[in-house]
C-alpha cells in the first residue's frame, strides 16, 4: 500500500510517501511545496493546492494521512493553518482518495513512542525507520512521520479486525 503523508503549513507544506509491504516500510519520496509568504493568502492557496495534485498524480498513493491542526496560542494562525490543511484534503479528495487525521501527539507516539518528543527525535526516528542516508527536512520528515503514524495505525487496526475486536 502506498501512503501520502502531508504537514500542511501555508508557507511550507511538507509531503512524505512510503510503500507498506506486509511490515516493512519502504521510502518513496518526499519534498515540501513551498509559497511565497508576499503572496495573498488564495494564491498561497492554489499553489499547496497545485503541488500537492503533481504529487498525488505522480506518485497515485491508495491513502492520504494528513495532521490535524492543533490550537495554537494565536486563533489567527490556527485559522490560516486549516485553509491550508482544508487545500490539501480538497486536492486529495477530488481523486477520489480516502483521507486520515492523525493528532501531533498520535503522530509523534507512533513514530517515537512518546507523545511529546521534540522534532528533532521524530526527524532521527523517520530516518531510522525508513533507512534514509540523511535526516529529510523538517516538513518533509513530518510528512513522513504522519504516513509512518497511518501505516502503523492500519496495521492495528486489522490485527484487532483478524482476532475479533474493533
Amino acid at each position: 500500500m502506498r501512503i501520502l503523508g502531508i504537514d500542511p503549513g501555508t508557507r511550507i507544506t511538507g509531503y512524505g510517501i512510503i510503500d507498506v509491504e506486509g511490515n516493512r516500510l519502504r521510502h518513496v519520496d518526499n519534498g515540501i511545496v513551498k509559497t511565497r509568504s508576499s503572496d495573498p493568502l488564495p494564491l498561497r492557496l492554489k499553489a499547496i493546492y497545485d503541488g500537492l495534485t503533481v504529487v498525488l498524480k505522480e506518485f497515485s498513493p491508495e491513502a492520504v494521512a494528513i495532521e490535524q491542526v492543533f490550537m495554537a496560542k494565536n486563533p489567527k494562525s490556527a485559522l490560516t493553518l486549516g485553509h491550508a490543511r482544508g487545500t490539501a484534503v480538497i486536492a486529495s479528495v477530488n481523486l477520489n482518495l480516502e483521507v486520515h487525521e492523525y493528532s501531533a501527539l498520535q503522530v509523534k507516539s507512533a513514530v517515537v513512542g512518546y507523545g511529546h518528543a521534540a522534532k528533532q527525535q521524530v526527524q532521527h526516528m523517520v530516518k531510522a525507520l525508513l533507512n534514509l542516508p540523511e535526516v529529510a527536512q523538517e516538513d518533509a520528515a513530518d510528512a513522513l512521520a504522519v504516513a509512518i503514524c497511518h501505516a502503523n495505525s492500519r496495521t492495528l487496526r486489522q490485527v484487532a479486525i483478524n482476532s475479533g475486536r474493533r
